[in-house]
C-alpha cells in the first residue's frame, strides 16, 4: 500500500469563487470505495432479539400462545443466557420447539475461534444466513469484560489503513445480529469457557467491522436492546458502550438526541483536512472541524466524555506538531470534554504501514498533555490473532489469509 500524497486544499474550503466538492457517492459502488448505504441482500429472519418489549407479547399470541409467554422466554433468552428451548421448562413442552423455530432462528454461526493471551482474547468468525462473514473479539481484563462487536459485515468507509474498509461492504446487520454476538459471548463466559472463571460481558464497544452509524436504525435499536433492565435486555449499563464513528456528523447529533448516555468514539486519524482526506475519505464531506465540533455536542448533550480515536502510522500521521494541532483544536472547543487514545497501527495483511517507533509515540503523547489533553496509547490486544483494532476483515477457513 503506498504513502497518501498531499492533496489539494478543499475546494469547498479553499478561497472564495470556488466550486464545492462534488457530494461522495451515496449509493453502493464497487469493491474498496465509499460506500454510505448496504447492498440489499436476504433479510435475516425475524428473532426474538429485534423484538421491542411491547412487541414480544403479540408476537406470542401470532403463535397461538398467551402474550405473558413473551416475557418468560425473555427471561430466559436475555436475564439467563438460556438457549436450549428445552430447558426453558415454564414454556409448555408441546409449544418449546415451535416458539424456538419462529422466534429463536440460529442467526450467527461460529465457524472459527482464535486465542491469545491464555486465553483470555477471543476472536470469533461467525456465517451467517447468508454466507456473509463477522467477527467480534472477547478480551477479558481483571475487572471487566469487554465484547468488540461488528456491526456491518465489512465496511464502505474504505479508510486505506483498515483491512475491513479495505475490503468493502457486504451489508448491514440486523438489531438481533448484533445483539447475538453479545449473548454468544456472555453464554460463554457465564458458562465458564472462557479462561478467569464465570462472568457476563459489561462492556460493548462498536469498534469491530463496520461502521454502526452508518447502519443507524439497526445500531441504536441494538443498544437499547443491550442496555433494556433485564428481563426486557441484557441490562448492559450504557456507561459500558462506546459507539465508534469516523465522523458521520448528522448520524452523531441524531444520536446525541437519543437519551443513551453511552461514550463516542471519533476515529479522527489526523488533525488537518489534507491528511485526512486520505486517510479517512469521509472527511471529504464531513471535515476535522466539522467532525469534532458535532464531538463537543455530543458532550454537551449527554454529558460523557468524548474518545478521539488516534492510529499512529510511521511517518504518515505521528509528527509532535500534528499532536499539538490537535490539542490546539480540541483546546479550542472547551476543556475536560475529551480524552485522546493513540493507537499503534496493527499490522494488516499486505499493507506497507506500519506502527511508530516508541521514541515518537512517546514525543506524540507528550506534546498533547503539554496541551492538557488526557491521554492513553490504547492496548493492542489480539494482533497476534489479527483481532485488534483495523485488523478484522472475516477470512474465512477455507479462504487465503493474505
Amino acid at each position: 500500500m503506498s504513502t497518501p500524497t498531499p492533496v489539494s486544499p478543499d475546494p469547498a474550503t479553499a478561497g472564495p469563487g470556488r466550486p464545492p466538492r462534488e457530494p461522495l457517492p451515496l449509493a453502493p459502488a464497487g469493491p474498496g470505495q465509499l460506500v454510505m448505504s448496504a447492498p440489499r441482500r436476504g433479510k435475516p429472519p425475524r428473532h426474538f432479539a429485534d423484538l421491542e418489549p411491547a412487541e414480544r407479547g403479540p408476537a406470542m399470541v401470532e403463535l397461538g400462545e398467551k402474550a405473558f409467554r413473551g416475557k418468560q422466554l425473555a427471561t430466559h433468552w436475555f436475564e439467563r443466557l438460556e438457549d436450549d428451548p428445552e430447558k426453558m421448562t415454564d414454556l409448555p413442552a408441546a409449544s418449546r420447539s415451535r416458539i424456538a423455530h419462529a422466534l429463536l432462528p440460529t442467526l450467527l454461526t461460529p465457524i472459527r475461534t482464535l486465542t491469545a493471551d491464555a486465553g483470555t482474547t477471543v476472536k470469533t468468525l461467525y456465517r451467517m444466513h447468508d454466507g456473509a462473514l463477522v467477527e467480534s473479539v472477547l478480551m477479558r481484563y481483571k475487572n471487566r469484560d469487554t465484547l468488540c462487536i461488528s456491526s456491518q459485515a465489512g465496511c464502505g468507509m474504505n479508510c486505506p489503513f483498515c483491512a475491513t474498509g479495505q475490503a468493502g461492504l457486504t451489508r448491514n446487520l440486523s438489531t438481533a445480529e448484533i445483539v447475538e454476538q453479545v449473548t454468544a459471548a456472555s453464554r460463554a463466559l457465564a458458562r465458564g469457557e472462557v479462561p478467569g472463571g464465570e462472568g457476563r460481558v459489561g462492556n460493548v464497544v462498536f469498534m469491530g467491522m463496520g461502521e454502526a452509524l452508518a447502519n443507524y436504525k439497526s445500531a441504536v435499536a441494538a443498544v437499547r436492546r443491550l442496555t433494556q433492565p433485564a428481563p426486557d435486555g441484557l441490562g448492559i449499563s450504557a456507561r459500558g458502550i462506546t459507539m465508534s464513528t469516523v465522523g458521520l456528523v448528522p448520524a452523531i447529533d441524531k444520536f446525541a438526541g437519543e437519551g443513551i448516555a453511552a461514550t463516542l468514539a471519533l476515529s479522527l486519524h489526523a488533525p488537518d483536512d489534507e491528511l485526512r482526506n486520505d486517510l479517512v475519505p469521509i472527511n471529504q464531506r464531513w471535515n476535522v472541524a466539522q467532525a469534532l465540533d458535532a464531538a463537543r455536542r455530543y458532550f454537551e448533550a449527554t454529558g460523557r466524555r468524548v474518545s478521539i480515536e488516534y492510529a499512529l502510522i510511521r511517518d504518515i500521521n505521528d509528527q509532535a506538531w500534528r499532536a499539538d494541532r490537535l490539542g490546539k483544536l480540541l483546546n479550542a472547543r472547551g476543556r475536560g470534554w475529551v480524552h485522546v487514545n493513540p493507537i499503534p497501527l496493527n499490522p494488516t495483511p499486505g499493507s506497507k504501514w506500519t506502527a511508530s517507533d516508541p521514541a515518537v509515540e512517546k514525543a506524540f503523547v507528550a506534546a498533547l498533555e503539554a496541551r492538557g489533553i488526557p491521554t492513553t496509547v490504547r492496548d493492542t490486544r489480539g494482533s497476534e490473532i489479527d483481532g485488534a483494532c483495523g485488523q478484522l476483515a472475516a477470512i474465512g477457513p477455507e479462504q487465503p489469509t493474505a
